[in-house]
C-alpha cells in the first residue's frame, strides 16, 4: 500500500528541517570566528539590512533627511551571522518545499499516465467489441436471409 511510503518521506523532510537549525548555528559560529567570512560575507548584508531598517523607521517617524550611522563591526558581525543563519534555514526549508512539490508532481504525472493507459486500453477494447458486434450482426442477418430463402414447409 502507498500509505507506508508517504509518512517516511514526510518524516525525512521533517528531519532535514530540524537539522537545519543546528547546522545554521554551527555556520554562524564559524562566521563569527573567521575574519574573512566575517568581513566579506557577514558585514555587508548586515550593514545593508541596518541601513534599510533604520531608513524605514526614520521615514515612518517623519525624519526624511537624516543620515544613518553604520553599525560597529561587532554588532554588524553578530547581525550578519544571524542573517546568514536565517537565510540558511530559509533555503533549507525552501529546498524541502521544492523537493516535496517535485515529488507530488511526479506522483500526479505517474497517475495521469496510468489513467491515460487505462483509457487507451478501454478505447481499444471498445473498438474490438464494436467490430465483434458488427461481425455478429452481419452473421445474424445472413442467417435470417438464409432462413427466409428456405421454402415454406408444406402440410401433409
Amino acid at each position: 500500500m502507498v500509505v507506508g511510503a508517504f509518512p517516511i518521506a514526510k518524516l525525512l523532510y521533517l528531519g532535514v528541517r530540524q537539522m537545519s537549525k543546528p547546522v545554521a548555528n554551527r555556520i554562524k559560529a564559524g562566521a563569527r570566528r573567521s575574519e574573512f567570512f566575517r568581513t566579506y560575507v557577514c558585514l555587508p548584508p548586515a550593514q545593508i539590512y541596518h541601513w534599510i531598517e533604520m531608513r524605514t523607521k526614520m521615514r515612518i517617524m517623519g525624519f526624511r533627511g537624516s543620515t544613518i550611522k553604520p553599525l560597529n563591526e561587532d554588532a554588524a558581525g553578530e547581525l550578519g551571522a544571524e542573517l546568514l543563519g536565517e537565510a540558511i534555514i530559509f533555503i533549507i526549508g525552501g529546498g524541502c518545499m521544492v523537493l516535496e512539490y517535485s515529488r507530488q508532481a511526479a506522483n500526479s504525472r505517474r497517475k495521469e499516465e496510468e489513467q491515460n493507459e487505462t483509457i487507451t486500453s478501454l478505447q481499444t477494447q471498445i473498438g474490438e467489441l464494436a467490430l465483434t458486434t458488427e461481425t455478429l450482426d452481419a452473421q445474424l442477418r445472413e442467417i435470417n436471409r438464409l432462413l427466409l430463402s428456405l421454402p415454406a414447409p408444406t402440410k401433409k
